[in-house]
């Protein structure tokens, strides 16, 4: 019988051992080359009868740090999460929040009253809600 030393990760850092956290290492490695120091809120975007829905998840961020803009019917929500300094006597062991600035885009359709838009922010979540127009109609061309 052959004896195989047992792999830790002491010895082989850098080499994943589940294929999960390889692809992770991917996409985290990808998102943080260069000068990028930020990071992508999780989105859900939803609709009903009248208005359009659009939640950020971004605990942690005051108010005061988020800004919503509408340009040429983009929707652009942007911020700062900022690290706190903490107790130099506290030991972190992991670390998982994202810091930094974001940024989102969102194209708005035509049937909304850019006018109409209300953001809330509360326990965490953004909730910028966009009214839909009553009186735009969709237009049929004949085809001649």
């Amino acid at each position: 019988m052959t004896l195989v030393k047992f792999r830790s990760d002491a010895d082989y850092p850098a080499i994943p051992r589940h294929f999960n956290e390889a692809v992770d290492k991917f996409f985290k490695d990808s998102l943080t080359m260069g000068n990028h120091t930020g990071f992508t809120p999780s989105t859900d975007i939803a609709e009903d009868e009248k208005q359009f829905i659009i939640q950020l998840a971004i605990p942690g961020i005051n108010k005061d740090d988020i800004d919503i803009n509408i340009n040429n019917r983009t929707l652009t929500i942007s911020g700062e999460r900022r690290h706190k300094k903490e107790d130099k006597s506290v030991k972190y062991h992991l670390i998982e929040s994202r810091f930094g600035k974001f940024e989102r885009s969102f194209t708005l359709p035509d049937n909304v009253e850019l006018d109409s838009v209300d953001a809330k922010y509360e326990d965490g979540l953004l909730k910028v809600s966009v009214q839909k127009s009553e009186n735009k109609q969709i237009k049929q061309i004949k085809v001649k």
